[in-house]
């Protein structure tokens, strides 16, 4: 799959063009090291990521049968990082009921000096819609750090419900689900086209 390659697009009424390509582990290194470790991506838990561990963790998803990497791009220029797994086989392995046609996610905008009124609701937006444009996705399931008010906000305003408070070796997740009746509704509830 090449990384010229764009696998979901849309256009968003005040912002512009939003799309998903492949990330290349080693092309990508660089630009994902400055996000990943930027004071704002604290709760990426990759601060004192040097390039090479970058380059080797992106490598381990790419290889990895249960777990997905994109770069996000806005107006042709990468903005943001999206992952998605397996959570049955990743992540949430015995904290909860996986049913089929779930899907983890997380995602992660770029640094800016310069930020865009509704950029992250634009992008996680960009984000769910590119997940339930596969038919077998049915229900996106989170766990970001309990800590993480703004993403649980956002998270909100796409149709996720929290569920409970999870404890993973690395944070207290709070566990949230969005189907794609959710996701839809609260979404033309807002005036948004996908």
């Amino acid at each position: 799959m090449s990384t010229t390659e764009l696998l979901f697009s849309r256009t968003d009424e005040e912002l512009g063009s939003f799309a998903v390509r492949p990330l290349d582990p080693f092309a990508d290194a660089e630009l994902l090291h400055g996000w990943v470790t930027h004071p704002k991506a604290s709760f990426w838990m990759m601060q004192d990521a040097s390039l090479p561990d970058v380059e080797r963790e992106y490598m381990r998803i790419a290889a990895h049968e249960h777990h997905q990497a994109f770069i996000g791009l806005h107006e042709g220029r990468p903005a943001f990082l999206m992952e998605t797994y397996d959570p049955s086989e990743l992540e949430l392995v015995g904290l909860y009921d996986a049913q089929p046609g779930d899907v983890g996610m997380h995602f992660l905008v770029a640094p800016s000096d310069t930020p865009l009124h509704g950029f992250t609701r634009a992008v996680i937006t960009t984000v769910m819609a590119a997940i339930f444009a596969d038919p077998t996705a049915e229900r996106v399931v989170v766990e970001p750090d309990v800590a993480n008010t703004a993403v649980h906000a956002l998270n909100e305003a796409v149709g996720f419900v929290p569920e409970r408070q999870v404890t993973k070796p690395e944070k207290e997740a709070l566990l949230s689900f969005c189907t794609r009746t959710q996701f839809e509704a609260a979404t033309a509830a807002q005036g948004v086209s996908i």
